[in-house]
């Protein structure tokens, strides 16, 4: 009996070696792609890619190859970035304490706000740029335009600018900051904030000195994220700040800006020589991944210090 039962565990598992074998098929096809794609990039773009191509701007031709530069959409793309991580993880994370520590799990504003949260996630892109412009701009812009400038007729507030267009996209990206930092905040022991309590902090100070300081490297998981999406979307700011061509950087938040992933549309569609313009066209790509990839390696950098940190202390 106890032969049989020692050949029975040593027979060769196939459904097991299967999935294994179709989970690392699938690995192995997803790497594979992304080496395909990111090859056919840097084959096609390399090339037009320079010290002068990232570092100057597009003064007479963005068709012609030796006059075309991405300085002012590399600008352009980090400041509404930018400009975006400080309007959605504030936000984001208020949200997200409100509704991991404050409110009621079965209440019926809990679950309202969750079910906008969930509705938010699954909204296309297009339509936040059209939010962007009804509600922002034709709004909130033109609101304060008649109330800061009543008696100038040139808008100022109620125009397409970055700081509209950083908004937008952060609206858009808010239900990943609010999911990763509730994540994040519901992985910290209950322990911790009991302790808290009862040595007689109140609910606001372990919050702040207790929860948030665990939770931080999720959260910046959040911010990470909400990055990665907003650096390539092209269809909020496309009504809300985006310009076709500027000569010069903008210099304020009421200031259109010329962007990495809108240059790549334009040199796609508007090109009047499809074949010329095609080193350019791979060379702006490969600066927005270059520009991405350094965005959130800073951001990773941080929170690694951060983890670092919290393990020297405990």
């Amino acid at each position: 009996m106890n032969s049989r039962r020692e050949f029975t565990a040593q027979r060769f598992d196939y459904a097991s070696f299967f999935f294994t074998g179709l989970t690392g098929g699938a690995t192995f096809l997803i790497l594979a792609i992304l080496a395909i794609i990111l090859g056919n990039i840097l084959n096609n773009g390399w090339g037009a890619v320079s010290w002068r191509f990232i570092t100057s701007g597009t003064q007479q031709d963005m068709f012609d190859v030796n006059k075309a530069g991405v300085l002012p959409m590399v600008f352009g793309t980090a400041a509404r970035v930018i400009l975006m991580t400080i309007f959605v993880v504030p936000i984001g994370v208020i949200t997200a304490i409100y509704l991991t520590e404050y409110a009621r799990h079965n209440s019926l504003s809990t679950r309202f706000i969750r079910g906008a949260v969930n509705n938010l996630a699954g909204v296309p892109s297009i339509v936040f740029g059209l939010f962007g412009l009804g509600f922002f701009i034709h709004f909130v812009g033109q609101n304060l335009d008649h109330f800061l400038r009543p008696t100038n007729t040139e808008p100022i507030w109620g125009k397409p600018a970055i700081i509209w267009a950083s908004l937008t996209l952060a609206v858009m990206t808010l239900p990943v900051v609010i999911v990763t930092t509730e994540e994040a905040l519901r992985a910290i022991p209950q322990g911790l904030r009991e302790a808290s309590l009862a040595l007689g902090a109140t609910k606001l100070q372990t919050i702040w000195s207790i929860v948030l300081p665990q939770a931080l490297p999720g959260i910046l998981t959040g911010g990470i994220l909400s990055v990665s999406r907003a650096s390539g979307e092209v269809a909020p700011i496309l009504m809300t700040g985006a310009a076709y061509y500027m000569a010069s950087l903008p210099t304020s938040l009421t200031d259109q800006f010329m962007d990495l992933g809108y240059h790549i549309f334009i040199l796609s569609t508007q090109s009047p020589n499809i074949e010329q313009t095609r080193p350019i066209l791979y060379g702006t790509v490969i600066a927005l991944l270059l520009l991405t990839f350094a965005l959130n390696f800073v951001a990773v950098l941080v929170r690694s210090r951060i983890r670092k940190q919290r393990r020297m202390l405990s």
